[in-house]
């Protein structure tokens, strides 16, 4: 196996998203000492209204910077409306079916790689971000591989991506732990360099969630039972402001109390009390709509191949079985118990190593009744 790691490569005119991060600051910073020609973007899909206050001036005001300071040129793009029409109608209707939405990956797929690859990207060599990911070329084809640094690792919310926008992508600080990038803004005394890692969904900005949530789909009061006793405890505001796994906001005593189960058809939020709950984990991990980024690496998974995955945002790579089920339907059996399995967010499948990603399947399930 012929395998190249492909962060180095030629000088080339190189699309560089920024977010006025540290990260992608970083990025920059990379990419110009190793002689690359490059122009900065900047995506605005968040407008200063009601709808979606993506407060995005500072985040502008510190990428100007940075480009004024390399002398590079630098646009600011607008896709507000293609986010609202794709990324955030499919998480009100993941929502609203009583599932668990993943919009920074629908963003990624999207939005960053999609619209903008399009409209923008296309014209350059490549496009490059701030993501902490590895690309690699194993046998002539390009693979997503892990960032060195496991815990910011952010290839869970590149697993949607197509084969084609691998391709154009190059992850310039994907070789370096997140301590380094760090002292190197210190180091080139970078204005953003103790600025805090954005979090959250960046079109709702400082809208609380629920309060958007709430907004678009209203309230549907139910009632919240302990699996175990059938007993009520409490009252829910509507089932789509909960997701499984889910322990605070419930506004329950005696905890803590874990979402478990939800019946969308009646409005009921299943709860199990206790940090240890049983109910809260599983072994078993079943995924459909499958999609491999560079290939099915595994066509004979019907007798079972040895994985690591993830079934949310994290820093574990869990070990586990991938077994393949039916056309584009997969098992997963854990080898540890799995926290919070909720239907609809992605189980990212990695090889055994960790080392590669190959892609993702939504994940379905008994806890979520229709």
């Amino acid at each position: 196996m012929r395998r190249r790691n492909l962060t180095k490569c030629e000088t080339m005119r190189i699309a560089v998203l920024i977010s006025g991060g540290v990260d992608s600051a970083v990025a920059v910073h990379r990419l110009l000492e190793q002689g690359h020609d490059l122009h900065l973007f900047y995506i605005r899909i968040g407008l200063d209204t009601d709808e979606g206050d993506c407060s995005a001036e500072e985040d502008i005001e510190m990428c100007t910077y940075i480009a004024r300071r390399y002398g590079l040129p630098f646009d600011v793009v607008s896709l507000h409306q293609e986010y609202w029409d794709n990324v955030m109608e499919y998480a009100l209707r993941t929502v609203k079916l009583g599932l668990t939405p993943n919009p920074d990956i629908m963003c990624n797929k999207m939005i960053k790689f999609g619209f903008f690859e399009e409209r923008w990207g296309h014209e350059f060599d490549k496009t490059a971000t701030g993501h902490y990911a590895t690309t690699h070329e194993i046998d002539g084809l390009v693979y997503l591989g892990t960032g060195v640094d496991k815990v910011k690792d952010q290839t869970d919310f590149l697993c949607q991506i197509s084969y084609p926008q691998l391709s154009h992508i190059i992850f310039p600080i994907g070789d370096l732990p997140k301590a380094r990038v760090r002292e190197i803004a210190i180091e080139t005394q970078m204005p953003n360099a103790y600025r805090r890692d954005s979090q959250g969904i960046c079109f709702l900005g400082k809208i609380n969630y629920n309060d958007f949530i709430r907004r678009h789909l209203g309230e549907k009061p139910g009632p919240i039972v302990e699996l175990e006793t059938g007993r009520k405890l409490g009252e829910h505001r509507g089932f789509w402001f909960h997701t499984i796994g889910q322990r605070k906001g419930l506004g329950l005593s005696g905890g803590p109390w874990y979402v478990v189960k939800k019946n969308v058809h009646d409005n009921v939020i299943y709860v199990s009390q206790g940090y240890g709950t049983a109910k809260q984990y599983g072994t078993t991990v079943h995924i459909a709509e499958t999609h491999w980024i560079t290939r099915d690496p595994w066509p004979d998974a019907c007798e079972g191949v040895e994985i690591r995955f993830k079934n949310r945002h994290t820093p574990d790579f869990l070990p586990g079985r991938l077994t393949r089920m039916d056309e584009g339907e997969y098992l997963i059996e854990s080898a540890t118990p799995v926290q919070g399995i909720a239907p609809g967010q992605f189980a990212v499948v990695y090889d055994k190593d960790a080392k590669l990603c190959y892609g993702s399947g939504i994940i379905t399930g008994r806890n979520v009744m229709l």
